[in-house]
């Protein structure tokens, strides 16, 4: 049974909401295995898409029970939508050949129709370096190396004037990205988790999306808070740099609406797993198991909004960072299955959503 939306009044300081988003990690169990986990993850693209949600996103991850590999999946996911866009959150520049990955950006692209929102970090987790491989300059150095290369090669540009002929390669062959999908550059994000990437995303042209891990905050200024500070840095940087309205600004959420008691108990729990576990809560069967600590060091995680849907909109009127955003992306729990993230879903867009100035696509 579907609980009718609450009745809210917007805030003054509150932006109605543009656009409703999901975030995945297509995860999947020892159980069940990886081929249902990316089958149940192309299930999920397309309820959301029915229950009329704009964006749909899946967090890469290595060596470990979730998605890998955006790009084949997001091509697959396409041919089973037809208006949701479909991005990454996010795919971190330091493990990617960028030339590469244009082209493959650019194919799946094409192929979705236009729909491909890729958002890219320039953060590191050292344990891949044995497999990627070391480089010369540090981590995040290279990683921003990376993606200059990345946007140059999606914009279309000249990477390589030929000097000799070679292998069916004529003298003076302009080497260019193909296939190249003209609009893919306006639709590159930067997973922005301090206000140093946020300025960085700004200067560069680029969308921005704020995750639910963030360093580099005040001591005893809270996440929202500091997501706020994350936002207008972004905004002001933009207008200095462009002298144009910035793009939308996208903020990952855990919002986990009730619609009855066994739901809200349920909800309860994992709120009470992130904050006691952090990011190492909610994890698939056979995943592995992050260090201890809660957030990495210097770091903090996002809350969870969780509660009755008036209650939830409340606290989410309340917080600052999510107050100041245009779109909201619901961060789904990784071990939840495909029945309980719909029902999450669907939750959201019918009892909570429209009371933040939302209208689902049609």
């Amino acid at each position: 049974m579907t609980i009718a939306a609450p009745a809210h009044t917007l805030p003054a300081s509150f932006r109605p909401k543009q656009r409703l988003g999901f975030n995945t990690r297509v995860s999947f169990n020892d159980d069940a295995g990886p081929a249902q986990g990316l089958r149940e993850g192309i299930d999920l693209f397309k309820a959301a898409e029915q229950l009329g949600f704009q964006s749909g996103w899946a967090y890469q991850r290595h060596f470990d029970h979730y998605l890998s590999s955006p790009l084949p999946f997001f091509a697959a996911a396409g041919q089973h939508t037809s208006r949701i866009t479909l991005g990454s959150a996010v795919i971190p520049m330091r493990y990617q050949d960028p030339i590469l990955l244009a082209e493959a950006a650019g194919t799946t692209d094409l192929l979705i129709g236009g729909r491909l929102e890729l958002a890219i970090a320039t953060g590191a987790n050292g344990a891949f370096d044995a497999v990627f491989g070391a480089v010369e300059t540090d981590a995040r150095t290279e990683a921003k190396r990376r993606q200059a290369r990345f946007l140059a090669a999606i914009s279309g540009e000249v990477l390589h004037t030929v000097v000799e002929a070679s292998q069916g390669v004529p003298e003076g062959a302009e080497l260019r990205v193909t296939p190249h999908s003209p609009g893919l550059r306006a639709r590159i994000r930067q997973g922005s988790a301090s206000i140093d990437s946020a300025v960085q995303a700004a200067e560069l042209g680029i969308g921005l999306i704020s995750g639910t891990v963030q360093h580099g905050q005040a001591e005893g200024e809270t996440f929202g808070a500091y997501q706020a500070r994350i936002i207008e840095a972004y905004r002001s940087t933009w207008h200095k740099t462009w002298g144009t309205a910035p793009p939308s600004v996208a903020v990952a959420a855990s919002i986990l609406v009730g619609t009855t008691a066994e739901l809200r108990e349920k909800y309860a729990a994992y709120d009470l797993e992130r904050r006691t576990l952090g990011i190492a809560a909610s994890r698939p069967k056979g995943a592995l198991a992050p260090a201890s600590q809660p957030a990495p060091a210097g770091a903090q995680i996002s809350p969870v909004f969780q509660g009755t849907p008036d209650q939830v909109i409340e606290a989410v009127f309340k917080d600052p960072g999510l107050a100041a955003a245009d779109e909201i992306v619901l961060f789904l729990p990784p071990a939840y299955g495909l029945a309980e993230n719909i029902r999450l879903l669907s939750d959201l867009a019918e009892t909570v959503a429209p009371g933040l100035g939302w209208s689902p696509a049609r």
